[in-house]
C-alpha cells in the first residue's frame, strides 16, 4: 500500500447554507460610519457580536475614491463584527475589495445586472456556462422557501440564557419560555407557547413569509429574513401580550393573535 493511501486527507470541501446579514452602503465616510454603527450595535449588542457581514454595493452612490475598505473593515472588526465580502459593485470597486482580501459574491441589483449581463456579451459562450455552475450565498439569491415537510423541531423545556436553539431546515416548536438572554433560531416559523424574553431568529435562510408566535412578547430582538426591531420598538405594540409577528412591505408588524 502506497504512502499516499495510507494518509487520510487532511480536509474536505462540502457546500454549506449560511445565514448572512448584509449592510446595504449608500455611501463612506469613515466618521459617520463608525457613530452609525455604534448606535446601531448599542440598540442590540447581542445581535451583532461575531456575526459575518457582507457589504452590499447594489446601491453605493459614492464616489470610488472614498470607498475604503480597510477602514470599513476596521471599524467593523473594533466593534466584533466580521467582513467577509463585497456583493454586487462596479469592476473598480469589486477590484478594490479584491485588494482588501474581500470574497466577492453576485449582486442583485440592476446594475450589477447589467455589468454581468456585458461581461457575458463580451466573453461569449464560456462565460455564459460558467456562469449555470455558481450556486449563490443565501444572502445573495433569492429568498429560500421553507421546504413544508421538513418536520418541526420541538422542545419542550425552558430555552436558558446563554442557550442557543436552532431548527436550520422547518420550523421552531418551544412548549415553554424562552429566557432573557437565550437565542432560538429557525428557517421557518418560530412558535413559542409561552413568554418569549429572549432573540428569536425566524426566516434565517431568507423565508420573508416566516412568521414568530408567542403567548407574551417579552422580546429583546426579533428578526424574520434579516429585518429586526429590539425589545424598544417592540413595547410600541403588544408587549406582554399574546401576538404573531411577520413581515408586511419590509416592516416586522405585530398583531394580537386573536386578531390574527
Amino acid at each position: 500500500m502506497s504512502q499516499d493511501t495510507q494518509t487520510a486527507a487532511s480536509f474536505q470541501l462540502k457546500s454549506a447554507s449560511v445565514s448572512l446579514t448584509a449592510l446595504e452602503l449608500y455611501h463612506f465616510d469613515p466618521d459617520d460610519f463608525e457613530a452609525t454603527l455604534r448606535d446601531k450595535i448599542s440598540q442590540a449588542p447581542g445581535f451583532f457580536r461575531d456575526i459575518p457581514l457582507i457589504i452590499s454595493l447594489d446601491k453605493y452612490e459614492g464616489p470610488n475614491a472614498e470607498l475604503d475598505f480597510f477602514k470599513l473593515i476596521g471599524s467593523c472588526r473594533r466593534h466584533g463584527i466580521q467582513v467577509v465580502g463585497v456583493r454586487g459593485g462596479d469592476d473598480d470597486q469589486r477590484r478594490l475589495a479584491r485588494n482588501a482580501a474581500l470574497a466577492l459574491l453576485p449582486g442583485g441589483g440592476r446594475r450589477d445586472s447589467n455589468r454581468n449581463a456585458q461581461s457575458e456579451d463580451d466573453n461569449g459562450d464560456e462565460s455564459a456556462a460558467a456562469n449555470e455552475t455558481v450556486t449563490e450565498s443565501p444572502a445573495a439569491a433569492e429568498p429560500a422557501p421553507v421546504e413544508s415537510g421538513k418536520p418541526a423541531k420541538i422542545i419542550n423545556q425552558p430555552v436558558r440564557s446563554g442557550q442557543q436553539i436552532c431548527a436550520p431546515d422547518g420550523d421552531l416548536v418551544i412548549l415553554a419560555p424562552v429566557q432573557a438572554g437565550a437565542e432560538v433560531l429557525a428557517a421557518g416559523n418560530i412558535h413559542v407557547y409561552g413568554p418569549l424574553r429572549g432573540r428569536a431568529l425566524a426566516g434565517i435562510h431568507g423565508a420573508t413569509e416566516a412568521r414568530v408566535f408567542c403567548q407574551s412578547l417579552e422580546a429583546e430582538l426579533v428578526s424574520i429574513a434579516g429585518h429586526y426591531k429590539i425589545s424598544e420598538d417592540l413595547q410600541e405594540n403588544g408587549w406582554k401580550s399574546p401576538v404573531q409577528l411577520q413581515l408586511k412591505d419590509e416592516v416586522l408588524v405585530a398583531t394580537p393573535l386573536d386578531k390574527a
